[in-house]
């Protein structure tokens, strides 16, 4: 059973990804994370609730242990009375200290209190929600085991030929303005794939990603670089490196985003890339290849 998250829930944020992540709840695209902030607006701490219903209960879980973020984390579960699509489904939420509680009715865009930075998080990894969704006869605390997800939006794919200049950085990141949104705030968009679709996820410092809008079972390839293998809409990374030019960076981040700051995003930890720098992206089999 897989679950459409309609466009009035994903309108209200930023930027999503169902792929872009480390953990086992993601897998499959069972999960997704929703940024109610771009990039370059510092770090929001809204947080719009993505559905409207009733508060069934919010609790402290134990976060990764990480010298730069606190060890707990929160869980609000909800039971959905909308959208209609996600009726009587029970939605998880992490990375928001509630300002709800058991009992509580909200509605779609209501504040369910301020977004958190724990120990799930990387340290270039912007402040989300984490949503996933459930039966109510299903397990609801464990962290896998939610529903695979759907999109109800169309995302565009944007042609991109791995260059780019550096506009905006972090200690650990840096965006290009490449490629550029046609349409800001008016549509979703992410780069494309060559064989159609957008791609999803962290290539490759996460296990594995996937596309939008394409099946593409057999080989992934980006400006004829391949990236790994497709089994529908979820790809297994080959073994590969990411280059920034000529020079091995940790990876490139992917995902879906409708504001008017969307450019690639270089995950590069141990390297310093300058604004104005001229940057051409490539991606090499590990060994050289």
């Amino acid at each position: 059973m897989a679950v459409t998250l309609p466009e009035a829930t994903l309108a209200q944020y930023e930027r999503f990804s169902l792929y872009n992540s480390p953990y086992p709840a993601h897998d499959e695209g069972c999960a997704i994370d929703l940024y109610p902030g771009t990039l370059r607006d510092g770090r929001t701490t809204a947080a719009p609730s993505p559905v409207s219903g009733t508060v069934l209960e919010t609790r402290a879980v134990r976060a990764p242990s990480k010298p730069y973020a606190p060890e707990h984390d929160y869980l609000i579960l909800l039971e959905c009375d909308g959208p209609a699509d996600l009726e009587g489904l029970v939605v998880r939420i992490l990375h928001v200290d509630p300002s709800v509680e058991a009992g509580q009715h909200v509605e779609r865009g209501e504040s369910l209190g301020e977004l958190v930075r724990a120990g799930f998080f990387a340290p270039w990894v912007d402040n989300h929600l984490h949503v996933g969704v459930r039966r109510p006869d299903q397990n609801l605390h464990r962290a896998t085991g939610s529903l695979p997800l759907e999109v109800g939006v169309d995302v565009c794919p944007l042609a991109w030929d791995g260059t780019g200049t550096v506009v905006a950085t972090g200690e650990t990141y840096a965006v290009l303005d490449a490629p550029t949104h046609p349409t800001p705030g008016e549509t979703f968009v992410g780069v494309r794939a060559d064989g159609g679709g957008v791609l999803d996820g962290g290539l490759p410092h996460y296990d594995g990603g996937g596309v939008h809008g394409a099946s593409q079972d057999g080989i992934v390839s980006l400006n004829g670089d391949r990236l790994g293998v497709a089994d529908g809409r979820t790809i297994t990374w080959d073994d590969v490196v990411v280059t920034a030019n000529g020079e091995s960076i940790t990876g490139l981040s992917l995902f879906c985003a409708r504001d008017a700051d969307f450019g690639a995003k270089l995950i590069c930890p141990d390297r310093t890339l300058e604004v104005g720098e001229r940057v051409r992206v490539r991606v090499r089999s590990s060994d050289g290849r």
